[in-house]
């Protein structure tokens, strides 16, 4: 029987390696993806990027990597998983190609965020937020030192930087 192709993925954890908790090495978690059957398996940066093949389904391998992770943190680590066909759409829908990538944010969902999450959302100065299909771009004019952004309860996400979502992008191209 032939072997089953594999999709290259890009895993992004919610609440790794910032201020001092969820610490969580970028070796512990290259080796944990390779102990699950993962293969090609890179990271990148200190704030939880994997990139690897699989040729399970987008929800088998998050909620495998979810599993291990929680037995490794004692608990739960939220888990994001794309493509890399879908890292470079969300690179291509952009809304704001023309500003700062280190102050353009897409915010990974589990779901397309609608009219009404959006308007749900608090404390909106300057920032300016366009919804995606399973994301949040977010232009943040003045960094995101002080926003004061509150989301909706039961909000979880994690955002990654424009520069690091080109990088994961590129990664899981090359696989």
């Amino acid at each position: 029987m032939p072997a089953a192709r594999s999709t290259r993925y890009a895993a992004l954890l919610r609440a790794v390696n910032v201020g001092g908790t969820g610490k969580l090495a970028m070796s512990d978690l290259r080796a944990m993806c390779e102990s699950l059957g993962f293969e090609g398996v890179r990271t990148y940066i200190a704030s939880g990027n994997v990139v690897f093949r699989s040729p399970d389904p987008e929800a088998a391998v998050r909620a495998t990597l979810e599993s291990e992770l929680e037995l490794y943190a004692g608990k739960p680590v939220g888990v994001h998983v794309r493509t890399a066909d879908e890292l470079a759409d969300v690179l291509r829908r952009n809304p704001f190609p023309d500003k700062p990538p280190n102050r353009t944010v897409a915010l990974f969902m589990d779901g397309q965020p609608d009219a009404a999450f959006v308007s749900a959302i608090r404390n909106v100065a300057d920032e300016d937020i366009r919804p995606g299909k399973r994301e949040l771009f977010i232009h943040y004019p003045n960094g995101q030192a002080d926003t004061k952004l509150h989301f909706p309860a039961g909000f979880s996400g994690t955002g990654r930087n424009m520069n690091t979502v080109a990088k994961l992008a590129e990664l899981a191209a090359a696989l």
